[in-house]
């Protein structure tokens, strides 16, 4: 579907012939690229973020050529999980840079979001041999929750789609690419957004803390535990589910900065 040929109709409810389900997870596909760039966490127009259509084996992504603030719901393109485009929108889909998605689309069923970049402050722990270090309250939500994954150049070879998954383990959420970037998934968009901007803001503060020059002040390995647990139970959100309450607000920053993005 063609930007030009959206109604009016569009921006309340799904096109027609389209799902609810597929229409909401395309606002917040949109809307978690547009934050990415609000953020500054770009590539150009490379890198990708992509996320399953409800109950399907149906994957929307980025036009390729386009930049994050001009994503909207309905210029992502479908596609199977080989990469093929599975509608008619006129633009091209990057398939050499979905090797890492589809390996984790193929793989984790319950991650339904995969957001990867190569944004500052995580590239930078992703070149340091340690890896992150959980020393402040939300950086403790990714304690055993990462995985590592060694750098074999740019991601072209579908072999290594196994030792992608392989790396990213069962449970973990996050996959730190060595020399390379982050990658952050979740049940939701939402998770897979807050995710990024959490690990992306620990990154920073563990880069300034090293930079420092002093000793680390290192948090009590139960207390890490006890306060990743904490934010997977909802008792961080006030009872709500883990990470969601800040989404509404995220789509109200949206709506404000990018006036006419829902189209």
């Amino acid at each position: 579907m063609s930007l030009a040929s959206v109604s009016d109709e569009t921006v309340s409810g799904a096109p027609r012939g389209m799902s609810e389900a597929e229409w909401e997870t395309r606002i917040n596909l949109a809307a978690c690229y547009r934050l990415v760039h609000f953020h500054g966490w770009t590539s150009q127009v490379y890198n990708h973020i992509t996320a399953r259509v409800p109950n399907t084996e149906e994957i929307l992504i980025n036009p390729f050529g386009l930049s994050y603030d001009e994503m909207t719901p309905s210029n992502l393109v479908k596609i199977d999980l080989d990469g093929n485009k599975l509608d008619d929108s006129p633009y091209p889909v990057n398939k050499a840079g979905y090797v890492i998605h589809s390996a984790i689309h193929m793989a984790r069923h319950d991650l339904q979001c995969v957001l990867h970049t190569h944004s500052t402050n995580s590239t930078a722990v992703a070149c340091l041999e340690g890896g992150f270090v959980p020393m402040t309250q939300t950086g403790c939500m990714f304690h055993e929750r990462i995985g590592y994954h060694e750098y074999e150049g740019i991601a072209l070879d579908l072999d290594e789609r196994k030792r992608l998954v392989a790396d990213l383990g069962p449970t973990n959420h996050t996959l730190v690419l060595y020399n390379h970037g982050i990658v952050t998934c979740g049940p939701t968009v939402a998770h897979a957004f807050t995710r990024l901007y959490h690990f992306e803001d620990s990154a920073g503060v563990q880069l300034k803390a090293m930079a420092a020059g002093d000793s680390l002040m290192k948090i009590k390995p139960e207390v890490i535990e006890h306060t990743r647990g904490q934010f997977e139970t909802g008792l961080a959100q006030a009872g709500a589910d883990t990470l969601l309450p800040e989404w509404p607000a995220y789509l109200r920053l949206v709506d404000r900065e990018y006036p006419g993005w829902r189209q």
